[in-house]
């Protein structure tokens, strides 16, 4: 079993003043895989010391001298991407194929995707007899989420140290081992010493500390409604800037006229990739009740083609979820839906054996106040709603209290149409490609600020007015 015993600060893999070790398990094989260093309190003041008295110089820096950091960082990833999905399927469960495209890949688009919008973002620019100036916050603590282990991470560093921010990353402390080898690859990169730091531990230990942190400008968090509420809370103490991106409960909107097959294989893929545990996942199907009989004949026979198993082999789909803790989760979330009167039409159990599986599960015949309609459960769980008007519909969509994403399959107008009313921070259409330069982010309880592209460095500057002649 390996041991990481240091934490990464000042430039260097430094030896902690904790000696509190954790295991992180292997969800498919329920074996631990590592042990990794707990941070206290004294070593997250060393990271945030370091990461403060970098910034002045790393704010001063030019931004075409920081983009070249991020792109030998970049390059890093690049030649270590099989390295990193491996350790991904190890520590996560997510399958082989999706850790490649779905988590690896999709953080190098992002991270390149950033670095081409970079060239044309304005630092300085003249209004009248105003310089208006953007400039770095100071330091940022980015405290990250399990789902998604190396993207999470990379889009809070990326615009933060693009716009002159240094920073302290908290991973998760179910994945921290991608964040480690990410930090070994900014290590090689050669930034700055302080310029990026990393402390493993708890994040209701190490990461509420570093949130409440007295040197820390700006609390970048993904994760959970609830922790960002409390981690919203504790920045506000000194008046800290957030950038939250938190829960979703989205819907699938198919209109009459649409093809029904593309909107069951939509949402299901939300549901079955990285095994529900995303975010933006499009947790509720909304039909018209018409065509409800048809939607439980396409439903079953997409999900017929889905291999649940180790997600090591290349035909896997569906692997374990995360933790013990994640599988007790989202089974107590099916026994909910059942005492609530929703119908299972497909799965609806765990799998007996090693690792922490459940089955793809579908609920038909429930209703939009129901638990398994307006909570997240972050597991391989859909939920089919039906309509009678498309004006309820939308209603149905709208009523939550997140707003992180959205899709809608039908004639392109009505869709677009059905999309422009939906209280949602993005929207997909038939299927369409999300590129990476547009703004992520939620309405209501789904988050504050958007990540990725221009939208991404945003969030990262002070703004400045300089007055003159």
């Amino acid at each position: 079993m390996k041991r990481y015993d240091k934490l990464f600060y000042d430039g260097n893999w430094q030896a902690a003043h904790s000696e509190k070790l954790a295991e992180v398990i292997n969800p498919t094989t329920e074996e631990a895989i590592a042990q990794v260093i707990q941070a206290d309190h004294e070593d997250i003041d060393r990271a945030v010391a370091a990461a403060k008295e970098a910034f002045p110089a790393w704010n001063e820096t030019a931004p075409f001298e920081r983009s070249v950091y991020l792109k030998r960082i970049l390059a890093g990833l690049t030649a270590r991407k099989e390295e990193i999905a491996d350790v991904i399927v190890q520590e996560l469960g997510a399958s082989r194929s999706f850790s490649e495209q779905g988590q690896v890949g999709l953080a190098l688009k992002e991270l390149q995707a950033t670095l081409e919008e970079l060239a044309d973002f304005a630092f300085e620019e003249e209004i009248d007899n105003a310089t208006i100036i953007k400039e770095g916050f100071g330091v940022v603590a980015c405290i990250t989420p399990w789902n998604y282990p190396l993207n999470q991470i990379q889009r809070k560093i990326t615009p933060a140290l693009l716009t002159g921010n240094t920073v302290v990353v908290k991973p998760a402390s179910n994945t921290p081992l991608t964040a480690i080898l990410y930090a070994e690859i900014i290590q090689e990169a050669g930034l700055p010493a302080g310029v990026f730091n990393l402390v493993t531990g708890s994040g209701s230990d190490a990461g509420n500390y570093l949130a409440e942190h007295e040197d820390v400008a700006v609390v970048s968090f993904t994760g959970s409604t609830a922790v960002g509420k409390k981690l919203s809370a504790s920045a506000a103490a000194t008046v800290k800037k957030t950038v939250m991106e938190l829960g979703g409960k989205s819907a699938m909107i198919y209109l009459p006229g649409g093809d029904l097959a593309l909107a069951v294989k939509l949402a299901a893929s939300t549901v079955l990739d990285n095994q529900g545990q995303t975010c933006s996942a499009l947790t509720r199907l909304l039909v018209p009740e018409d065509m409800l009989a048809k939607t439980k004949t396409a439903l079953k026979d997409y999900y017929e083609t889905v291999t649940v198993g180790n997600p090591a082999e290349s035909t896997t789909r569906v692997g374990p979820v995360v933790s013990e803790e994640q599988l007790k989760t989202v089974l107590d979330y099916i026994e909910i839906g059942k005492k609530e009167g929703a119908e299972v039409l497909i799965g609806g159990k765990a799998i007996e054996g090693t690792g922490y599986f459940v089955e793809p599960t579908v609920f038909i015949n429930g209703n939009n106040q129901m638990r398994i309609a307006r909570e997240e459960i972050f597991g391989p769980v859909l939920t089919v709603l039906t309509y009678s008007s498309v004006a309820e519909a939308i209603t149905i969509a709208n009523d939550s209290d997140y707003g992180l994403s959205g899709g809608v399959v039908g004639p392109e107008e009505a869709a677009y149409e059905v999309a422009k009313k939906m209280r949602t921070g993005n929207v997909i259409i038939n299927g369409s490609n999300r590129t990476p330069k547009a703004p992520f982010g939620g309405y209501k309880q789904s988050g504050i600020g958007r990540e990725n592209g221009r939208f991404g460095l945003e969030d990262y500057v002070e703004i400045k007015a300089v007055f003159h002649g």
